[in-house]
């Protein structure tokens, strides 16, 4: 049965985002919808709750159809609520009057624990508060679920929990979800949607066979679309021959053979659409200076404690080596950020336990890019650092996705994919030989992804990186570190964590 039918829909805003449109959704459904940094991902799921009306085109429902609709942010005014009383709130006044077990039963449903329950929104991890927006979508039990980024701020724990909750949903409910995550993708989705700006595709599979598909269909474009040319060229090239022809023996059949060539040859060239060439939203491009030191960093049996004191674990004797792209594994709070602001401290001349070769040219990102002022533009950021003038800052800010209208402005004006692009920028301008990165993919869309796993690997970068993106940390470690209680220890997979984490009830 069909819940939503879209029909040559188009959102133009100054430039088209998408055009043409069309699509069915149908019962059960569970689509992954997928596109760059800013290509309307987001805009279409306003579309398809009502939030937004369309340029063109249009949606048609099932009658009586309700949606839930989760953002991507959480909306300002919900930080005055508790968690509890923000899910109840989304029940109609009567309901909520009546049936607040409602609310016992999604929390429940989503193992979110009765001491979180009542506090404030504001209090609460960025996961806890997506978790609360994704139950007040979900306590009207709607028949079509639209998720924008669900993943975002979860660690691997609630990933898998937040996977298992879905598969548990009633199978007559559809569900539309936008995520950068590729194994949440190919774990939770059965179509996947991928919106271009002109002939977006859609295929009845998951992330990743959908993806060697779509790679496949592109082809198959491209070949179209070069023979068509080539017919068109071998119209024209008998075209003129035949014409040499009439013009020398004066035979005005040739000359109007001549003319239906040409007519021919140009409709063929009119209707020969060439295959879709993806527009980049910014390059992402690392460097690695390289070093003759033997050890880039030195763990010595160094105590991890927690800021109070407590001992979370000892290291052991660790070194990081040249080439070396160690993963940091663990879970919540056993202690991998206090190891990487201990790294970072040992990288900018902090003598403490952790020991840096001279050697080392380091470049370090967090999580939350708080390396990054606000107040500062993309112009200051990067000329207030490197010596490389303003036209050349110009010129590598645009290819890092930071147009020249937003190079001057605020940066905190600035996309999650902007400034995750920027701050790649700015490492690969202090030419390092080693890199420290705190969930580097945070705001990183599927292409930047990728893109930065082929430079960390191409470039054979040293690097300690943490990540909850399995795909991510799966590509790029090649050495893999285990917090496994009070010891730090080397292990050659990270599936039996991955596997344990998300497993976690």
């Amino acid at each position: 049965m069909t819940v939503m039918n879209i029909n040559a829909l188009s959102v133009i805003l100054g430039d088209p985002l998408f055009e043409d449109l069309t699509l069915t959704i149908s019962k059960g459904d569970r689509i992954g919808l997928v596109a760059a940094n800013g290509r309307g991902k987001t805009t279409l799921l306003e579309c398809l709750s009502g939030v937004s009306e369309p340029t063109n085109g249009d949606i048609a429902r099932a009658r009586g159809l309700r949606a839930g609709y989760v953002t991507q942010y959480v909306p300002d005014h919900a930080f005055a609520h508790s968690l509890y009383d923000w899910v109840l709130n989304a029940l109609p006044r009567e309901q909520a009057e009546y049936e607040s077990w409602r609310v016992d039963v999604v929390l429940g449903d989503l193992n979110v624990p009765y001491e979180l329950q009542h506090r404030p929104l504001t209090e609460l991890s960025g996961g806890w508060q997506r978790t609360a927006l994704l139950a007040a979508a979900w306590i009207s039990e709607p028949d079509i679920l639209l998720l924008d980024e669900p993943t975002n701020h979860l660690d691997l724990r609630r990933i898998g929990l937040l996977q298992d909750w879905l598969s548990d949903l009633p199978r007559d409910v559809s569900v539309v979800m936008t995520s950068h995550d590729r194994a949440f993708l190919d774990a939770t989705t059965n179509r996947t949607l991928f919106l271009r700006t002109e002939r977006s595709r859609v295929f009845a599979l998951p992330f990743t066979a959908a993806r060697a598909a779509l790679d496949e269909a592109d082809a198959a474009d491209q070949r179209r679309f070069a023979n068509d040319l080539n017919k068109a060229q071998q119209l024209r090239k008998q075209a003129a021959k035949l014409k040499n022809i009439g013009i020398n023996s004066g035979s005005d059949l040739l000359v109007t053979k001549t003319k239906q060539l040409n007519d021919r040859a140009a409709q063929i060239e009119a209707a020969a659409k060439p295959a879709h060439q993806e527009m980049s939203v910014g390059d992402i491009k690392l460097a690695n200076s390289g070093t003759h030191a033997k050890a880039l960093v030195t763990l010595d049996d160094v105590r991890v404690q927690t800021p109070d004191g407590r001992l979370l674990y000892q290291t052991g004797k660790k070194w990081i080596l040249p080439g070396d792209r160690i993963v940091l594994l663990g879970a919540n709070g056993t202690g991998k950020t206090q190891l990487v602001k201990m790294v970072q401290r040992a990288l900018v001349g902090d003598n403490g336990p952790v020991k840096c070769a001279p050697s080392v040219v380091p470049a370090y990102s967090d999580q939350h890019l708080s390396q990054f002022s606000d107040r500062d533009t993309p112009m200051t950021a990067v000329t207030g650092q490197f010596d490389i003038g303003d036209q050349r800052a110009r010129a590598v800010l645009a290819g890092a996705g930071v147009t020249i209208q937003m190079q001057e402005t605020k940066i905190s004006a600035l996309s999650g994919g902007q400034k995750a692009r920027l701050a790649m920028l700015i490492l690969r301008l202090k030419n390092p030989n080693f890199y420290l990165l705190d969930e580097p993919t945070n705001h990183l869309d599927i292409e930047g992804q990728e893109a930065l796993e082929a430079e960390l690997i191409a470039h054979n970068v040293s690097c300690l990186l943490v990540s909850h993106d399995r795909s991510f940390l799966r590509n790029v470690g090649n050495r893999f570190w285990l917090i496994n209680g009070k010891t730090l220890e080397d292990v050659e997979s990270p599936e039996p964590f991955l596997l344990d984490e998300m497993n976690a009830q």
